[in-house]
C-alpha cells in the first residue's frame, strides 16, 4: 500500500515496522535527517552526463550522533554501479588496530553513455539497525572529485604519471586503475586493482596505453590511516584490543603530472651506448693482444740468437777438445747456461739430493739422526728462512723427486746431444623501467666474460709452452695457476646478473643478491694476491667457498639482528679480532704453527725468552709491519662497530673485506719495488687507470638514489632525473664505472708479475 503525501516525498510500506521514505534531493544541497529501524530514507538525484565531457560526483556524509549503537548504512544505485559504505567508517591498522572516521566522502564515477548528452539518475540509501535516532548530514556535489581522469592523446602510448608534494607526511598512496565502477580509493582496498606507489614527496608510474582498453585511467590519490608504510612513526598504542582511535585530520596537497614518456628511439640509444662502452674494451683487448704477439715474437728471435751464440760456443768447445783438452758435459752445460743466462736451464741439487737419501737407506744408524739433506726438503726448515724465495715454496716432495730422478737425468742429457748434432746447422728462424637499472649492469657480464677470454688464452699459451718443455715456462716466474682467476671472471658475471635481479624491486629480501659476489670477488682477489708469491697454497674449493659461506651467514645474521643489538655486536668484535690474530699468526709463521692445548704455554714461552728475557727483533720485518698494520686497521674497524652499530651491516662487512684487500694490495705492490723488481708499463697503465675509475665510481655510488633498508616511500624520495642520454641516472654510472674498475683490479692481478716471467724462481722472494 503506498500513499502520495507531497509531490517530494513518497511514503511505502515495506513491512509492518518499517518506512521507507523517497525524497527528490539536489545538488550542493546539505540534508539533515535521522535515521532509525522503523524508516529508510531514499533520495533521488539526476544529472546529465555528456559523453565528451567527464564529471565527477562527490558523495558527502557525516554522523552528527556521537554514541551510535549501530552504523548507518549508505547505498548510492547507479544506472552501472552499486556502491555502499558505513558510518562511522572503521579502517583497520597496524596490529589490528582500529581506526574510527564518523565523516567520509565517496566518488562517484561516471556511468558510460552513448548519446551526446544524457539524463541519468541514482539513489542513496540511508538504513540502520538501530533503535535509537541516529542524525546524520548528506550532500551531494559536482566540484570535490579526489581523483582524475587521464585520456591518451594520438601519437602517445606511454606517459608518467608524477604526483610531488612539498611534505613527508601524511603517508598517501598514489593509483592507477582503470576506467570502471566502483573506484577503489579507500585505504583497505586502493592496492586491489591496478599499480600502485605508496609515496612521502614524490611518486611516478609509467603508464601504458596498451594495458587500459579505454585509452584511458583513473589516478587515485589516497591518505592513509598510517605513517608506518612510509617509514613514519607510529603515534598511538592503545591498550584495549576493541578501543578505537581518532586519526584526526589527515590532509596532503598534491601536484599530479602527466607527461609523455621516453620513446623507443632513446631505449635505442641507450642500449646501444651501453653496448658501445664495453664492446670497445673487446676491441682494445684485441689490439693490445696483436701488440703483445709482436713484441713476442720479436722476444723469440733474441732467444734464437742467444741460443745461436750458446750453440757456437759448444762447437768451439768440441773443437778444442778434438785438440786434445778435455771438456767435461758439466763445462758445456756451464758455457751455455752463461750464456743465456735469463732462458738456459739451472743445475739443480737433485743427485745429492736423492743420493744422499738413497745412502741414508742403507744404514739403519743414520735413521736415527737428521742429515744436511732435510735442509733443502723440510717444511719447518725451509718455510721459516729469513729471506724465502718462490723456488722454496714451488717444490715436490723428495720421495716424488727420486721417483723421477733418473728420467730427468735422461732426459738432460738427450737435450744436451741434440744441441751437439744440430751445432753445425744453427740458424735462426722465425717463430711463427628500472630498465636502464637493470641493463646497466650488462657490462658486469661482458668484461667478466672478456676476463675469461683473456685468462683463457693466456692457459692455452702457458700449456703450450709446457708441452714444447720451454725452461722460461717450467723454471721462471711466478707459477701459473689459473683456477682462481676463472672463478673471479665468473664471480664477476654472477656479480651483474644478481644485480640486475636485485634493481627489479630493491628491497630487504633480495639485497644479499649481489653483495654474496661481493664478498666472494673480495676473498677470491686477497686469495689471489697470496697465492701468486705462495704457489704451495691452492686452497681447495671446500674450504675456501666455506669461509666465504660463513662471512655470508654473518652477514645475514647482522641484518636480521644487528640493528640495535650490543650483544651481537660484542660477539661479532670478539669473533673478528680472534680471526685477524689467528691469520696474523698463520701467515707470519708461514702456516708453521698448530692450534692445540699447548698454544698458550708456547705464546708465553716465547714472550719470555724474546720479549724478557732478552729483546729481540722480529724475523720478518716486512711480514710483520703489514701484520701490525692490518692488526690496527681491523681492530679499529671493530671498535668502529661496537660504538656506532650501523644499521647498515652489510655494507659495514663489505668494508672490511675491501679495506683488507687494498691493505695488502698496497703491501704487495710496495715489497714488489723493495725487492728490485719493477712494473711494466701495460700493468702501470692498469694501476692508474683503475685507481681514476675507481675514485670516480665511488662519487657516483655514495649519492645514495635508492636503498633497500628504507621503505619504497623513503627511497623513492632519493630519485633523480636522468643525466646521461635521458635514459641512465647517477646509478647507473656507478654500475658502469664500478664494472670497468673491477675489471681493470682484476687485470692488475694478472699482468702485475709480468716482468718476472723471465727471471728464475730461486731469485724471486717470497713476501
Amino acid at each position: 500500500v503506498s500513499l502520495t503525501l507531497h509531490r517530494h516525498t513518497v511514503l511505502i510500506y515495506a513491512s509492518v515496522t518499517s518506512v521507507v521514505i523517497q525524497r527528490d534531493a539536489q545538488f550542493d544541497v546539505t540534508y539533515d535527517d535521522t535515521v532509525t529501524s522503523d524508516n529508510q530514507t531514499i533520495y533521488s538525484y539526476n544529472h546529465t552526463v555528456s559523453r565528451n565531457k567527464t564529471e565527477g560526483v562527490r558523495v558527502s556524509v557525516e554522523l552528527m550522533s556521537e554514541s551510535a549503537q549501530s552504523p548507518v548504512l549508505f547505498v548510492v544505485r547507479q544506472k552501472q554501479a552499486v556502491l555502499s559504505f558505513q558510518v562511522p567508517l572503521i579502517l583497520r591498522g597496524l596490529y589490528q588496530r582500529k581506526y574510527q572516521y564518523t565523516q567520509l566522502g565517496r566518488t562517484l564515477c561516471q556511468p558510460p553513455t552513448k548519446a551526446v548528452a544524457e539524463t541519468q539518475f541514482f539513489f542513496v540509501d540511508v538504513s540502520t539497525l538501530s533503535s535509537a535516532g541516529i542524525q546524520y548530514q548528506l550532500r551531494v556535489s559536482r566540484s570535490q572529485a579526489l581523483f582524475f581522469k587521464y585520456v591518451f592523446p594520438d601519437g602517445v602510448d606511454t606517459v608518467i604519471v608524477k604526483v610531488n608534494s612539498q611534505k613527508n607526511f601524511p603517508c598517501s598512496v598514489m593509483s592507477i586503475q582503470d576506467i570502471q565502477c566502483p573506484v577503489y580509493d579507500l585505504d583497505n582496498n586502493v592496492a586491489f586493482i591496478g599499480m600502485y606507489q605508496t609515496m612521502t614527496t614524490t611518486a611516478a608510474i609509467t603508464v601504458q596505453r596498451k594495458d587500459f582498453p579505454s585509452n584511458s585511467f583513473y589516478v587515485v590519490v589516497v591518505v592513509k590511516t598510517e605513517d608506518e608504510a612510509c617509514g613514519g612513526p607510529l603515534r598511538f598504542y592503545p591498550l584495549l584490543p576493541d578501543e578505537l582511535l581518532d586519526a584526526g585530520n589527515r590532509s596532503k596537497t598534491l601536484d599530479v603530472i602527466v607527461s609523455p614518456a621516453i620513446n623507443s628511439e632513446v631505449y635505442v640509444m641507450g642500449m646501444l651506448f651501453c653496448l658501445g662502452i664495453f664492446l670497445s674494451f673487446y676491441l682494445l683487448t684485441f689490439l693490445v693482444a696483436c701488440v703483445e704477439n709482436k713484441r713476442y715474437d720479436f722476444v723469440k728471435v733474441f732467444i734464437r740468437i742467444d741460443f745461436c751464440i750458446g750453440c757456437v760456443l759448444i762447437c768451439l768447445s768440441v773443437s778444442l777438445a778434438d785438440d786434445g783438452s778435455t771438456l767435461s758435459s758439466e763445462a758445456v752445460t756451464d758455457s751455455l747456461a752463461s750464456a743465456d743466462g735469463n732462458y738456459g736451464y739451472i743445475e739443480r741439487s737433485l743427485e745429492s739430493v736423492g743420493r744422499s737419501r738413497h745412502e741414508s737407506l742403507s744404514s739403519v744408524e743414520e735413521d736415527d739422526y737428521d742429515t744436511l739433506a732435510d735442509i733443502d726438503s723440510d717444511k719447518n726448515i725451509v718455510r721459516t728462512k729469513k729471506f724465502l724465495c718462490v723456488s722454496d715454496l714451488a717444490r715436490k716432495d723428495k720421495r716424488i723427486l727420486k721417483s723421477n730422478f733418473k728420467e730427468l737425468k735422461h732426459l738432460k742429457w738427450q737435450t744436451k746431444t741434440l744441441q751437439v748434432k744440430i751445432c753445425s746447422k744453427c740458424e735462426c728462424r722465425d717463430v711463427f623501467s628500472s630498465f636502464n637499472n637493470i641493463l646497466s649492469n650488462l657490462g658486469y657480464v661482458l668484461l667478466g666474460l672478456l676476463f675469461l677470454l683473456i685468462i683463457l688464452q693466456r692457459d692455452i699459451l702457458h700449456n703450450r709452452a709446457l708441452e714444447r718443455n720451454e725452461n722460461t715456462a717450467m723454471e721462471c716466474g711466478i707459477p701459473k695457476h689459473f683456477g682462481l682467476y676463472y672463478a673471479m671472471g665468473t664471480a664477476l658475471m654472477m656479480e651483474g646478473l644478481l644485480s640486475a635481479c636485485y634493481h627489479v624491486c630493491p628491497n630487504y629480501t633480495n639485497f644479499q643478491f649481489d653483495t654474496s659476489f661481493m664478498y666472494m670477488i673480495a676473498g677470491l682477489c686477497m686469495l689471489k694476491l697470496y697465492q701468486k708469491r705462495h704457489p704451495d697454497i691452492n686452497a681447495s674449493a671446500y674450504s675456501a667457498y666455506a669461509c666465504l659461506a660463513a662471512v655470508i651467514f654473518f652477514s645475514v645474521l647482522g641484518v636480521v639482528f644487528g640493528k640495535g643489538n650490543t650483544a651481537f655486536w660484542i660477539v661479532f668484535s670478539v669473533i673478528h679480532i680472534l680471526a685477524t690474530l689467528l691469520l696474523s699468526t698463520q701467515l707470519y709463521y708461514m702456516g708453521r704453527w698448530r692450534l692445540n692445548s699447548g698454544i698458550l704455554r708456547r705464546m708465553l714461552y716465547v714472550i719470555y725468552t724474546d720479549c724478557i728475557r732478552q729483546c729481540s727483533g722480529p724475523m720478518y720485518i716486512d711480514r710483520m709491519v703489514l701484520l701490525v698494520m692490518g692488526n690496527i686497521v681491523n681492530w679499529s674497524l671493530a671498535a668502529y662497530g661496537l660504538i656506532k652499530r650501523p644499521n647498515d651491516f652489510a655494507s659495514y662487512l663489505l668494508a672490511i673485506a675491501i679495506c683488507n684487500l687494498l691493505l695488502y694490495f698496497a703491501f704487495y705492490i710496495i715489497m714488489k719495488l723493495r725487492s728490485g723488481e719493477r712494473i711494466q708499463c701495460l700493468a702501470l697503465v692498469c694501476i692508474l687507470f683503475t685507481a681514476v675509475v675507481w675514485g670516480f665510481a665511488l662519487f657516483f655510488f655514495f649519492q645514495g638514489l635508492s636503498t633497500w633498508q628504507k621503505t619504497p616511500a623513503e627511497s623513492r624520495e632519493h630519485n633523480r632525473e636522468c643525466i646521461l642520454l635521458s635514459f641512465f641516472d647517477d646509478h647507473d654510472i656507478w654500475h658502469f664505472l664500478s664494472s670497468i674498475a673491477m675489471f681493470g683490479s682484476f687485470l692488475v692481478l694478472l699482468t702485475m708479475d709480468d716482468d718476472l716471467d723471465t727471471v728464475q724462481r730461486d731469485k724471486i722472494y717470497v713476501f
